[in-house]
């Protein structure tokens, strides 16, 4: 009997680990239809110091500030944008590559977009 309870508890605890192991194995959602995007000048328009909104916005990362900060362009302008740690692309890009980056604008004296995710158009 007491066999019998540890294993149900070895099992009760087990589980959940086995399901989150199984949904990291699968693939992000990568859509590619329509996204309601912003321009770099519109996002410039507000640079208050309390200023978040949410972001998407298609361009260019141009040139690498450090590690995890860039500056990005679009037709419109530029502004820098500092990427999370855990954003990982499944290719090499360069100042060429076309990309639509997601995250939050920040403005302030240095106004910026905090990118959580980034797709490669």
């Amino acid at each position: 009997m007491k066999k019998t309870i540890i294993a149900l508890t070895a099992a009760a605890i087990m589980t959940p680990a086995l399901v989150l192991a199984d949904q990291a194995k699968q693939t992000p959602l990568s859509y590619h239809g329509p996204v309601e995007t912003v321009t770099v000048t519109e996002l410039l328009q507000d640079t208050g110091m309390l200023t978040e909104r949410d972001a998407v916005v298609e361009g260019q990362l141009v040139k690498q500030i450090n590690a995890d900060t860039f500056i990005f362009s679009d037709a419109t302008g530029e502004i820098q944008v500092e990427v999370d740690d855990d954003v990982q692309l499944p290719q090499a890009i360069n100042a060429s590559t076309r990309l639509r980056l997601y995250g939050e604008y920040e403005g302030g004296r240095t106004p910026e977009i905090e990118v959580d995710r980034i797709q490669v158009l």
